[in-house]
């Protein structure tokens, strides 16, 4: 197994997010959980104030903001490393402003304005590949057959417009999307997943999977606070299979599931090295 990959912690600020909306819309109770999530062993925390979800209500940006703004302050207090996770232009303004350590855009940064502004700061920016290019994903929103050829093309458009305008290509962390965001097939996720390695060689830069709890990974019937198993699952595939960054609600299980692979490729590299297998 390749190294450990960088682990966000999910925090949802919000009041309709599919799995968890308005557990955590008191500053106190996300703050709370934020703190949490970094002592299970989360490296960063992901602090989205608009859910994304087919049936979320659209959040101006200066809610978003003012959601966001008492977690950032302590959060920084702490140490602990942030991501915010918006695609309205105003909220990443303030969150580079806040020298946020992560920008997180399910649109993949489709607004070209933001783009000097985004050359200016030292953020990461996790570039998101969508089927749609504006606001939330829909459940009618069909996946096209040549689904895996769109993504590469959208990585390579959006790389070259960032880096023309002087963002360094290293500051760039590439995710395909899963769920409905990739349409309403949910074979589609599966074959993204299984394709990491392509989109590492095809790039050379690191991929963040964000498939915590999705309904494309759920039996029928299933809700998100009963997906752990699953989520663990695909999890630790992704990591497998090469993902730099993994998003998640639960990163302590998934600490847990990487100490035991890790331990376990260490021990047939010993049984290697001492000739055990051959």
């Amino acid at each position: 197994m390749n190294e450990s990959p960088v682990v966000f912690g999910i925090v949802n600020v919000t009041e309709d997010s599919f799995s968890d909306g308005g557990s955590y819309l008191d500053a106190d109770a996300a703050l709370a959980h934020a703190r949490r999530l970094a002592e299970q062993g989360a490296d960063a925390v992901d602090l989205g104030a608009a859910a994304s979800n087919p049936r979320a209500k659209p959040v101006a940006a200066e809610t978003e903001i003012a959601r966001l703004r008492p977690l950032v302050e302590a959060l920084k207090q702490d140490g602990t490393k942030i991501s915010i996770d918006s695609f309205a232009v105003e909220t990443q303004r303030w969150a580079i402003a806040q020298h946020a350590d992560f920008l997180n855009d399910i649109h993949g940064f489709a607004h070209a304005e933001i783009y000097p502004d985004l050359a200016r700061s030292s953020a990461k920016l996790v570039v998101m590949h969508a089927l749609r290019g504006d606001g939330p994903a829909r459940r009618e929103d069909e996946t096209p057959p040549d689904l895996f050829a769109r993504i590469m093309r959208f990585f390579e458009s959006r790389i070259a417009a960032l880096t023309a305008v002087g963002v360094d290509r290293e500051r760039l962390i590439l995710d395909p999307g899963m769920g409905l965001f990739l349409g309403n097939s949910r074979e589609a996720s599966f074959e993204v997943l299984a394709r990491i390695p392509e989109l590492k060689t095809a790039f050379g830069l690191p991929v963040l999977i964000s498939a915590s709890r999705k309904s494309f990974l759920r039996p029928k019937g299933r809700s998100a606070s009963e997906a752990s198993a699953v989520t663990l699952a695909a999890e630790l595939y992704a990591a497998g299979a090469g993902a730099d960054y993994i998003r998640t609600h639960d990163p302590q299980a998934l600490r847990d599931g990487l100490f035991v692979l890790g331990n376990l490729a260490a021990q047939n590299v010993k049984d290697i090295r001492g000739g055990a297998l051959l």
